[in-house]
């Protein structure tokens, strides 16, 4: 017992033990009373004494042992009722804990979910977030891609109209120059060289403006080798032989930043003379460009 309250000091068995004690000087006195009973008999008995007079003596003694005993017993028997009840009153305040740490549990436990709940709300809408900005994105993306391919239209169409107002204004500088020429060659056949000095001159300034535009025209020196890739004989169905050379410019070769716009158109020499062609070419064979 004194062990067991040793363990469980809180219980408080101990101490409370003492509130149960029994009085036990009734018992005592009974006790005594029968010892003194016991030893009258053995005194006043003659000796020896007899056999109901030695039982009586033993029965009165074991009596008053038992008076002188009961006492203790009841109240060891109070202090473990008491223990007893204190322990049940421990086990059922840590019962009572356990109740308040399940609700806390419960709780805890009903928070939580409430958590995972707005969770997986809050990725839910994440995720219809995230599937609006890739539609906005890919309409963005698509609406770029045809403004894109509008502006690349556009452009093209624009360097079309270059590419053809450039044709059209390189057609109208290679007539104008192709004029110049034929009217140059004229003044020099005038046998007027003033005139043919005057012509030359403004033929060198048309020309000197063609060049910064990047057209630039260019003539064969007489007896200059024939080159087919820069020059064009007067008779286009006969082939000129490996050897052949130029007797004079028909009309002018132009290039255009350094690309061969026009070959130019010249009459060959055959056999060491020119070839026989008495017509003359007219101007409308030099304006083809």
């Amino acid at each position: 017992m004194l062990a067991f309250a040793a363990r469980f000091p809180e219980t408080g068995a101990v101490s409370g033990a003492t509130n149960w004690k029994i009085p036990k000087w009734p018992f005592l006195l009974g006790d005594a009373l029968l010892l003194g009973f016991t030893f009258l008999i053995i005194w006043q008995s003659p000796h020896p004494i007899s056999q109901g007079e030695t039982i009586a003596c033993l029965a009165s003694a074991a009596i008053g042992a038992l008076l002188g005993v009961a006492p203790f017993v009841l109240d060891h028997r109070a202090v473990l009722r008491l223990v007893d009840v204190n322990v049940l009153g421990e086990v059922a305040g840590k019962i009572q804990d356990l109740e308040r740490l399940a609700a806390r549990i419960s709780t805890a436990t009903g928070e939580w979910t409430n958590v995972q709940t707005q969770a997986e709300k809050i990725s839910t809408g994440a995720n219809e977030i995230a599937g609006r900005m890739a539609g906005e994105v890919r309409q963005f993306s698509e609406f770029m891609q045809k403004m894109n391919d509008s502006e690349k239209a556009a452009l093209r169409l624009e360097v079309e109209k270059l590419h053809r107002g450039e044709a059209e204004w390189l057609q109208v500088l290679v007539r104008i120059l192709d004029h110049v020429f034929a009217l140059h060659a004229a003044a020099v056949h005038s046998n007027q060289p003033q005139v043919a000095e005057q012509i030359t001159h403004f033929q060198n300034a048309c020309r000197g403006v063609a060049r910064r535009v990047g057209v630039t025209p260019f003539v064969a020196e007489p007896d200059e080798p024939f080159d087919a890739e820069r020059h064009q004989a007067l008779d286009a169905k006969s082939k000129p032989p490996a050897d052949a050379a130029v007797a004079e410019t028909v009309g002018v070769g132009y290039t255009f930043q350094g690309r061969l716009l026009r070959p130019a158109l010249v009459r060959l020499k055959e056999n060491g003379a020119e070839k026989s062609d008495e017509h003359q070419l007219p101007l409308e064979a030099t304006e083809s460009t």
